[in-house]
């Protein structure tokens, strides 16, 4: 092996040894779960809405392939889309204008959202009513519906069936992650894995506190070398998973996640909406920031206040723009570095 072979490998090893270890708390973390600095201001004016449209519920952003334009899932200028006409998938240039908008018609409850390698836009409907719902639709950037995962307004647990699917990511090989469940006894609480031609591969986790275990799996990602990241927002934790459905580790530091997002270095990002002290006590409601390396959270961006409040959706641009996607306040906004 050469000298830089060798140095290669034992940078990877020591790597993924951190991520095993931080499952058992291996490293310091400050007490104060609220304590880290905030680089971040907010940019309160960047996204912009065509005349006549307010935002509704902004459930999730994604950064788009460029790295520089974003997108975000709007539930229609409401809570839902079970009765608009609106277009509820848009796009934002880096100037934050809406440069490309589709779906209408075709989503109750708008939830989850991802960009694969290709550029193309998959998307979750989280409720099935009406003959819709239940359902990943994959689009490409223009719109055109290209691959549909699960039966519309048919919930299930078989191998080709959803049940109020939360959030989908598309790894680096192609390879498609679901975030399937809402929770309780009225949804599926697992992650469902299909190929990139949209075959079903496996499915892992049910209802529960255990490890492998899922309450309310409501955001995922994936990381660049495919590990699969769980926010397991009623469990107050993130899971670590390998690509094969494989436990890797718990993250309890980031709070209690309501959405992941992963930049290609390895920053992750971790939008705490639901924290309180009656369910997540000591840990303030606001986005954490760390890397994957070692779990340790370096930043953390807070509600700039109450009439403002935190987002439910994080997204993060080439650039180390923050952007969060809110449903109590319903509304897009930016975080830039100071």
């Amino acid at each position: 092996m050469r000298r830089s072979d060798y140095f290669r490998y034992a940078f990877g090893f020591a790597v993924i040894a951190a991520i095993a270890m931080t499952g058992e708390r291996a490293f310091t973390q400050s007490p104060d779960p609220n304590s880290a600095p905030n680089p971040y201001r907010l940019d309160a004016t960047w996204a912009k809405l065509p005349d006549g449209r307010k935002f509704g519920q902004v459930i999730k952003v994604v950064p788009d392939r460029d790295g520089k334009s974003i997108w975000a899932f709007d539930r229609c200028g409401a809570t839902s889309c079970s009765n608009s006409n609106l277009n509820p998938i848009l796009k934002f240039d880096p100037s934050g204008n809406v440069v490309a908008s589709f779906g209408a018609g075709m989503f109750n409850f708008p939830h989850g959202l991802g960009v694969d390698p290709e550029g193309n836009v998959w998307v979750t409907d989280g409720r099935g009513k009406n003959g819709k719902g239940d359902v990943a639709v994959k689009f490409s950037p223009d719109g055109k519906v290209l691959a549909t995962i699960g039966k519309e307004g048919m919930p299930g647990d078989q191998p080709g069936f959803l049940d109020q699917p939360s959030d989908i990511a598309v790894a680096p090989n192609g390879d498609i992650f679901i975030a399937d469940g809402h929770g309780g006894n009225q949804s599926n609480d697992r992650v469902v894995k299909y190929s990139k031609d949209g075959k079903f591969i496996k499915a892992w986790g049910k209802h529960g506190k255990a490890q492998g275990e899922f309450d309310v799996p409501h955001g995922i990602a994936v990381d660049s070398s495919g590990r699969v990241y769980v926010a397991d927002r009623s469990n107050n934790r993130i899971q670590i998973f390998d690509a094969d459905g494989n436990f890797v580790a718990e993250w309890k530091q980031f709070g209690r996640p309501s959405a992941i997002a992963i930049s290609k270095e390895g920053t992750i990002y971790v939008a705490d909406s639901q924290s309180t002290e009656q369910n997540n006590k000591g840990f303030k409601q606001g986005i954490r920031i760390g890397n994957v390396s070692d779990g340790k959270v370096t930043a953390f961006i807070p509600a700039p206040s109450e009439e403002i409040s935190t987002p439910e959706g994080v997204g993060v641009d080439a650039q180390g723009n923050v952007y969060g996607g809110y449903t109590d306040k319903r509304n897009f906004r930016r975080f830039v570095k100071n």
